[in-house]
């Protein structure tokens, strides 16, 4: 659905862009991460049409969106900018874009919306004098008024409460389980990543450090930790010890009753046999899997972005 291949841009001689290559197939929920600065929102700018590149190209559906007012009308986008009147109420501004999109029976549409996001008791008052997050809410609601297929979402999530968050988490869900939309995701909010992208790509510094699913992006670990708590935390110095030399541990330390144990793939089973041959009674043993968050700042912090 959306092709960015070797896509570069230069503002006055500097390269906020080198060379950036992704796919993002339909249905697919995909988490588009990196710290401040380092070209997410240009990119997606540019896939919108907004912006010209310099190089390389971003298509939708095999397209220029910036050319084609036909596939923008198959395209939502809530951007940092609620796009909102202040002046209108949460009704009148819902229904000036229902008109915009040519939305058929916008009365049920907006009605169905602002019960949605919980605004419905709000309907008539002006935007104006909404808080941040009942913003943000409608804000939602205008960029899939026109149902959309494709949904840019940049950091939907900001000004909300826990409530509202999950609220945003199961509306994507819905969107792309039970009606095979496909999300574009900006977020800094690395857990609401996980829990609901399908596949991620890691921008830093204008070029894409990591691009695949999020559950190969925490398993990817080429040394695999284990944590191994034994039953009685006296004889955790001799474990860790009769670890530290066994052959594929690469290191083993204690932590009061627990060892952290960093080794090679398949020397796993043989440790643990080894420790109960040496009378080493074990209460819990589990590998530790590394959070997308874990991924994201070893990935920034090598390139020295935090």
């Amino acid at each position: 659905m959306i092709d960015v291949t070797n896509l570069t841009k230069t503002f006055d001689g500097k390269a906020v862009l080198g060379g950036i290559s992704f796919r993002v197939e339909e249905g697919e929920v995909f988490g588009f991460l990196g710290p401040n600065g380092a070209g997410k929102t240009t990119t997606i700018r540019i896939i919108l049409g907004l912006l010209a590149p310099t190089s390389g190209t971003a298509r939708v559906w095999g397209s220029d969106l910036g050319r084609e007012d036909a596939l923008r009308r198959r395209v939502g986008v809530l951007l940092e900018n609620n796009g909102l009147f202040a002046r209108l109420s949460a009704h009148d501004n819902l229904r000036y874009y229902a008109g915009l999109y040519g939305v058929s029976n916008p009365g049920k549409r907006i009605r169905e919306l602002l019960e949605y996001v919980d605004l419905a008791a709000s309907a008539d008052e002006p935007v104006g004098t909404f808080s941040t997050g009942m913003m943000r809410k409608l804000a939602l609601a205008r960029a899939i008024i026109h149902d959309p297929e494709l949904l840019f979402l940049d950091e939907p999530t900001s000004g909300l409460d826990p409530e509202a968050q999950r609220l945003v988490r199961d509306l994507i869900l819905e969107l792309s389980r039970e009606q095979n939309r496909t999300v574009f995701l900006n977020s800094h909010n690395l857990n609401e990543v996980q829990r609901v992208c399908t596949k991620v790509a890691i921008l830093n510094a204008g070029r894409v450090r990591a691009y695949d699913s999020v559950e190969h992006l925490r398993a990817s670990e080429k040394a695999p930790v284990y944590e191994i708590t034994v039953a009685d935390p006296a004889t955790a110095e001799r474990a860790s010890s009769l670890v530290a030399a066994l052959d594929g541990v690469r290191s083993s330390s204690v932590d009061g009753a627990v060892l952290t144990v960093s080794l090679d793939e398949a020397v796993g089973p043989r440790v643990l046999r080894e420790l109960v041959l040496a009378g080493v009674d074990l209460a819990e043993a589990r590998r530790v899997t590394r959070s997308l968050e874990d991924v994201y700042l070893g990935i920034v912090r090598e390139e020295g972005a935090v």
